[in-house]
């Protein structure tokens, strides 16, 4: 018969093993369900901080990026514009509304001098006459001049009638000429001289148009002149040989306005461009100055 006292011992030591294996099946079992919650309730909170905290300065970051690349590109718009107008013929800036969109049409100008008005010491001078139908030659005063074929001969445009250079009052077409210091064209002699004698040599008009149905503003070039300003770009799109090129896009606001100034010898564009991107947005006003002395 076995001793009690060793009945004793086995019995504490199989208790001890079961309370070891309970406690190691515990661990293996992993965590509780409100274990479980309290963790993903804390991740929450950290990830909602977290975002408070990077997400704001993210956006900042890139609605500023947005920002800077619609002003730049605004003003390349803005620029590019200015460049044209302010080589404009004088008086030849006129401008237009149809509804949201605005159009502004100008003559640019290729080169200009001073023509020979009354002979010098030399018999073989070549003053221009404007009282002879039959004069279509000068020369003219300084460097010598190249011009194309299709270039036009303006002499004092008032952007009056008879003397108006999108009626061709004042307009002729030039005889190509290659470093030359006498320029020739065709279409009889000039209505009006000008008091300090200068001529421009200008391309076909030019406009400028603000298209808020395609939220786009259009470049056009190419076309003749037109005796009235083109009031759509449904009309501009209409016209023999005209081109146009896209400068801006994602319009939300464009106008264009002009007046002229004191004794119409300096005029103002006014030029307002808003763009959108997102929610990034930005507003450009440009201002130029026209100089209007024929």
């Amino acid at each position: 018969m076995r001793p009690i006292a060793d009945l004793s011992i086995n019995t504490a030591g199989t208790q001890a093993v079961q309370r070891m294996q309970r406690y190691d099946t515990s661990s293996v079992n992993g965590f509780t369900l409100v274990e479980l919650v309290v963790v993903i309730t804390i991740t929450a909170i950290l990830a909602a901080g977290a975002a408070l905290f990077i997400g704001n300065p993210t956006q900042s970051f890139f609605d500023s990026e947005r920002r800077a690349n619609l002003t730049d590109r605004a003003d390349t718009a803005l620029r590019r514009m200015a460049r044209d107008i302010r080589n404009a013929l004088p008086n030849s800036v006129r401008t237009t509304n149809n509804g949201a969109d605005s159009l502004l049409e100008f003559v640019p100008v290729m080169g200009a001098g001073r023509y020979r008005a009354s002979i010098g010491n030399n018999a073989a001078d070549n003053p221009l006459d404007f009282t002879n139908a039959a004069d279509n030659s000068f020369d003219v005063l300084g460097f010598p001049m190249t011009v194309s074929s299709n270039s036009a001969l303006v002499i004092y445009n008032l952007g009056i009638p008879g003397a108006d250079v999108y009626q061709g009052t004042n307009r002729r077409s030039l005889n190509s000429a290659s470093n030359s210091t006498t320029l020739s064209f065709t279409g009889g002699n000039f209505p009006l001289a000008s008091p300090s004698s200068r001529f421009f040599v200008t391309s076909t008009p030019v406009s400028y148009v603000c298209d808020m149905t395609n939220r786009t503003l259009w470049r056009y070039s190419g076309y003749n002149f037109q005796a009235a300003q083109p009031g759509s770009v449904a009309a501009l799109d209409a016209l023999t040989s005209a081109v146009r090129h896209p400068l801006a896009n994602n319009l939300n606001a464009c106008e264009i306005n002009y007046a002229s100034g004191v004794l119409e010898r300096t005029g103002i564009a006014t030029i307002r461009l808003s763009m959108t991107e997102d929610s990034a947005q930005v507003t450009l006003m440009h201002q130029i100055n026209v100089v209007n002395s024929p």
